[in-house]
């Protein structure tokens, strides 16, 4: 029989948030391998299957990340040509920030196989409702901090801005040490969020917390303080959006009104139009 993979996230809160559809694909693998942030997550995961594997050891000292991630792929896709079952569990949503997820389906893909990826709720679904936010409305750009600055992305200001990792912007190495030192490069991406808004608008300096007891982190902050404010390298910024104004022009040839436009609910169901469809499966 072929072999076939699984790639799963366990959400942000294990296990409260590890849907049933992967835990099911973790307990029926025939071998499962995981990388996750936090002991809580491993622990549970190591109940569930006392044979799982994990990645965390391909990390070394001084080794280049890329290698890294190439032994994991490796190890993944090992089993699968010997003709088994695996399942890679992964912290948070599997396709979010995390490469050797998305190149192990690709490459096992490549060479013939079945392989899938199932969705977990990321440290970004924590955000929007921990901050109250809907992405929906008014829109969302999402960057990594570095990615923003290096190439130079053209933003809106009147939509909703996500930068990842800003305690690490300016790093390509991915090491943990050194935030203080990190206040130059803080600066540089301080200066560039200026250049689209106001220097005291606030944002917010974000991290989902891994454990019901516990809150996640909310920092305010204006953004002319970015570059003191000192953040850990898991830390997201959000900056709401500017204040927008309907095209007077576009309004007339769609025939509304803008008082209209300012209090109108939009007609959103959910991300993907949900009642719409039980609505028409029922014949409504």
């Amino acid at each position: 029989m072929p072999g076939r993979l699984t790639v799963v996230g366990l959400g942000i809160r294990v296990p409260g948030q590890v849907t049933d559809e992967t835990r099911r694909a973790i307990q029926s693998a025939d071998d499962v391998v995981y990388l996750v942030a936090d002991a809580t997550s491993e622990a549970w995961l190591r109940r569930v299957r006392p044979r799982a594997r994990s990645l965390a050891d391909c990390y070394r000292e001084g080794r280049p990340r890329e290698l890294a991630y190439r032994q994991m792929v490796e190890r993944i896709l090992g089993p699968v040509r010997e003709g088994r079952t695996v399942c890679a569990a992964f912290y948070g949503h599997p396709g979010v920030f995390v490469f050797p997820s998305h190149e192990a389906v690709r490459q096992a893909r490549r060479e013939g196989f079945e392989a899938r990826m199932l969705p977990g709720i990321s440290a970004e679904d924590c955000l929007f409702a921990d901050l109250g936010i809907d992405p929906g409305r008014g829109g969302c750009q999402s960057f990594e901090a570095t990615d923003f600055l290096v190439f130079r992305r053209r933003i809106d200001p009147r939509s909703s801005l996500i930068l990842w990792q800003v305690g690490m912007v300016g790093r390509i190495d991915a090491r943990r040490a050194g935030f203080p030192r990190n206040r130059p490069r803080l600066e540089i991406l301080q200066r560039a969020l200026v250049a689209w808004y106001p220097s005291d608008h606030e944002g917010v300096l974000y991290e989902a917390s891994p454990f019901v007891v516990l809150e996640p982190s909310v920092r305010r902050i204006r953004l002319s303080d970015l570059a003191r404010s000192a953040p850990d390298f898991a830390t997201t910024l959000y900056v709401p959006p500017l204040p927008a104004a309907p095209d007077a022009r576009v309004l007339r040839r769609l025939d509304i009104r803008s008082s209209e436009v300012q209090r109108a609910t939009p007609c959103w169901e959910g991300d993907s139009g949900a009642a719409s469809r039980i609505a028409r499966s029922r014949g409504g």
